[in-house]
């Protein structure tokens, strides 16, 4: 009697821990709300199954604890109970999985009117890339990365011209607007991670990555890294500043643009070079 009792206190006290619990998600601050529901969804099917798994146990050890003079039946099949217990478990694991392929295909259907903004991780640090007034970024090639052009742009590519490069700095988006967001690796496994935008994805060298959203309550976010990278993993942060539309564009027109760094890198690159001569 008195383990069943525990039994029945532990999914009772896990399900009130989990309700009543002050560690829970951050507030959400883009469209993705729709992540949020699933996970609930997730919650509730696993956790009903949960206090049934216990419920059920209880009753056994209750019901069926020995007594003398009481043997066990040997009751090696059951197809009824079988059956009960294959239709269900596929029941539930489709309620689990049908939320999810839902999300997943408007996670990966960027909208036609989003702004690509690159995004390139390296131990240890971030570096942004938004287009220039030409509205579209200019291609790179990771064969051009070097200490005067850390993203690897194009420098015959008239489009990464006017390309706003933030190397090792924050971030600005614009309230209400849809980014595409491209994520790229300069050496390790990267994650560029906002827990208040839900949405994240591995950065893997070689390849470009991406995911979209659209921010939706203006402030400044911590950016993480959610992929073990280094030794210096804990280290790697930097900020995501959601203004309004006039704060973002007083903000983009004091950016540098690649053009513009570019000759200034160069002239540094070659002052240490000659020995500050």
């Amino acid at each position: 009697m008195a383990v069943a009792l525990i039994l029945l206190l532990v999914a009772i006290g896990s399900v009130l821990f989990h309700i009543y619990s002050p560690w829970w998600w951050t507030p959400i601050a883009t469209n993705w709300a729709y992540i949020d529901h699933t996970i609930n969804i997730t919650f509730w099917i696993t956790g009903f199954v949960f206090v049934a798994v216990i419920a059920f146990m209880a009753y056994c050890v209750f019901r069926f604890h020995h007594k003398e003079g009481r043997r066990a039946d040997y009751n090696p099949e059951n197809k009824r109970l079988e059956w009960w217990l294959s239709v269900g478990t596929g029941v539930g694991v489709a309620a689990m999985l049908a939320p999810g392929l839902v999300v997943w295909h408007q996670f990966v259907t960027v909208p036609a009117d989003a702004t690509e903004v690159e995004v390139m991780g390296q131990q240890w640090q971030w570096s942004f890339r938004l287009p220039g007034k030409d509205g579209r970024l200019g291609t790179s090639d990771v064969r051009n990365i070097a200490a005067d052009n850390p993203m690897g742009l194009n420098h015959d590519d008239a489009h990464a011209q006017d390309d706003v490069v933030i190397e090792n700095g924050d971030l600005h988006l614009q309230v209400g607007k849809p980014v595409k967001v491209l994520l790229r690796s300069v050496d390790v496994l990267h994650d560029f991670y906002v827990p208040e935008f839900r949405a994240k994805m591995d950065m893997v060298p070689g390849m470009v990555t991406y995911f979209w959203m659209t921010p939706i309550r203006t402030g400044t976010f911590d950016v993480l890294c959610a992929e073990l990278c280094g030794a210096a993993h804990y280290q790697m942060r930097a900020k995501v500043i959601v203004d309004e539309e006039r704060e973002y564009h007083a903000w983009l027109e004091q950016q540098k643009t690649f053009a513009e760094l570019s000759p200034a890198k160069a002239i540094v690159k070659a002052t240490y070079q000659s020995g500050g001569k």
